[in-house]
């Protein structure tokens, strides 16, 4: 079994990145404006072709990490397992919903763009029915959770996100009274889901026949590109997005406040649950982390195809990534910090 590897330096200070992104996206907008309009002009079947490519780049060496053969793992931790699948989709992408509802739609409406709200929610609906991939491994690692259960987790929710991930996307865009456009919509799944998953597979397959040293080395070598290409993205997403947020800077605060309140509900639910059913804090902690994080550079690429760069569900679904690093941080810390209350509580 391959080990994960540490938070790297540019994991580590994601967050930092995604702000300088946010800084030079809206300055390139603002003095190469022609230049972005001909990024933005380079579509075949509304998928822009410079920002496909790039998630392929983003999102396939985080699935070459994933290893399906595990999920037979979890029988070992059906209570964990069963605790992470109904978190993951049956509370919180409706929480989500129910949140993006509360705050965008009622309690921050007047302080939003009108014609956008519908989109903020969208993204929020997008951030919130992909569960976490590869960073999970990241968060399991600084919280010494159980790697088994961690890649076996891992392995099935992206297993159940292939034939998952639409139907909810659908379902709860039409009851927020958005309409959904399901040609686009399935032509994300194939793009940025199914064909990622079997080209990852394949390559991992290819790399594993090597022995897992040079898997381990493929591995730290790769890894740079998906946080390398997701930077790009968000650089040509805010230069699209730039006069909108210099004309209203507390867009990207006032979208933060529905993310944050899922996160700590769906972690500390988790957790709670696994510690009501007597489960391992080593296996409760991957469980909350996984819980509570998203699979953004999905909710990115999903967001941009189905409505667009300047869209708010593309802002919304950035935002995201923005407090993605802090705020799992924080989860880590505080799970580490309970193992006592935790432990006792199990007994």
């Amino acid at each position: 079994m391959n080990k994960p590897t540490p938070m790297s330096f540019f994991e580590r200070y994601l967050t930092v990145w995604v702000f300088l992104c946010i800084v030079l996206g809206i300055l390139l907008g603002q003095f190469l404006p022609s230049l972005f309009q001909q990024i933005g002009a380079m579509e075949i079947a509304k998928v822009n072709l410079p920002v496909g490519l790039l998630i392929w780049v983003m999102i396939i060496p985080m699935l070459v990490k994933v290893d399906f053969s595990t999920i037979h793992e979890v029988r070992q931790h059906v209570k964990g397992i069963g605790v992470t699948l109904f978190v993951n989709w049956l509370v919180k992408p409706f929480s989500m919903a129910l949140l993006g509802w509360l705050f965008v739609r009622t309690l921050f409406a007047h302080l939003l763009p009108a014609d956008q709200l519908d989109s903020y929610i969208a993204g929020l609906i997008l951030l919130a029915a992909a569960p976490c991939t590869a960073m999970v491994f990241v968060w399991s690692r600084l919280t010494n959770g159980d790697p088994l259960f961690t890649l076996s987790q891992v392995a099935l929710n992206d297993a159940i996100m292939v034939v998952a991930f639409a139907p909810i996307v659908g379902l709860l865009l039409g009851i927020s009274s958005i309409t959904v456009p399901w040609a686009t919509l399935i032509t994300s799944v194939v793009l940025y889901i199914i064909i990622p998953v079997i080209l990852a597979q394949i390559w991992r397959k290819k790399l594993m026949s090597r022995g897992n040293e040079a898997f381990e080395v493929a591995m730290q070598r790769i890894a740079p590109w998906s946080i390398t290409a997701l930077l790009a993205t968000l650089v040509l997403l805010f230069a699209f997005q730039g006069e909108q947020i210099i004309k209203q800077p507390l867009i990207i605060a006032l979208l933060a406040v529905p993310i944050l309140i899922q996160v700590v509900f769906n972690s500390g639910l988790a957790y709670w649950l696994n510690r009501k059913l007597g489960e391992k804090h080593n296996v409760a902690c991957p469980s909350a982390l996984i819980g509570a994080s998203n699979f953004f550079e999905l909710a990115v690429a999903a967001a941009i195809s189905l409505f667009g760069f300047h869209s708010g569900a593309a802002l919304a679904t950035v935002v995201g990534v923005l407090i993605e690093v802090p705020v799992m941080l924080l989860v880590v810390k505080v799970v580490n910090a309970s193992k006592p209350w935790y432990e006792q509580g199990c007994k």
